[in-house]
């Protein structure tokens, strides 16, 4: 019979990513303070693309501890411009400015997965992809935030790929899904190896 798993997160992208993929989930929250582990993180100099992984991994691992019998899955995703972290915006000037800035130019969103089995990891992955965004006028960044907001002060970046946020790019280098969140198809390879989804 297939696995249930145990999503170690609250995210509805990700869980509508895996139902859609007829994978059995239970969401529960790992109630991680991501705020205060990112910054944690950030001053012993990992980079975004570990840093993701790290974020993962303490996800996965928080719910792998009060149900160690179940199968847990923690996933994450930072971005980077040149380098440097992005973070969601709390305002909408922060997403005027992390708009203006992204506009033109080529950043990379790290999504990463850790599974536990048993309480302990037995899979990761991180997957990097290339976002390649249009030049953006002032006022159509102005009017695409007054328009979104506060649905997009979720989002790094202030956008959402799968609604007006297309509308940023001329190209995307690597897998949608995860731009979304999660790298979908390296984990149902390994769920399908494992024999815990049917193929």
């Amino acid at each position: 019979m297939p696995a249930t798993l145990t999503l170690a997160s609250t995210s509805e992208t990700r869980a509508r990513l895996l139902r859609a993929a007829g994978v059995e989930i239970e969401p529960v929250a790992p109630r991680v303070d991501e705020e205060v582990l990112q910054d944690a993180l950030s001053a012993e100099g990992l980079r975004p693309r570990d840093m993701a992984d790290a974020l993962a991994e303490a996800k996965a691992a928080k719910i792998a501890g009060r149900f160690p019998d179940r199968l847990v899955l923690g996933a994450d995703q930072t971005a980077e411009l040149d380098g440097a972290l992005l973070t969601k915006p709390g305002t909408p000037d922060d997403a005027r400015a992390q708009v203006a800035a992204l506009a033109g130019q080529r950043h990379r969103l790290h999504a990463a997965a850790v599974l536990y089995d048993e309480g302990r990891p037995v899979w990761r992955h991180v997957e990097t992809v290339t976002m390649h965004m249009r030049p953006l006028s002032a006022s159509y960044i102005d009017a695409y935030i007054a328009r979104n907001w506060p649905e997009i002060a979720g989002s790094v970046g202030a956008y959402r790929l799968e609604e007006e946020g297309a509308r940023f790019f001329t190209r995307v280098e690597g897998c949608h899904f995860a731009v979304q969140g999660l790298p979908l198809l390296p984990l149902l390879s390994y769920l399908a190896t494992r024999g815990l989804i049917e193929t």
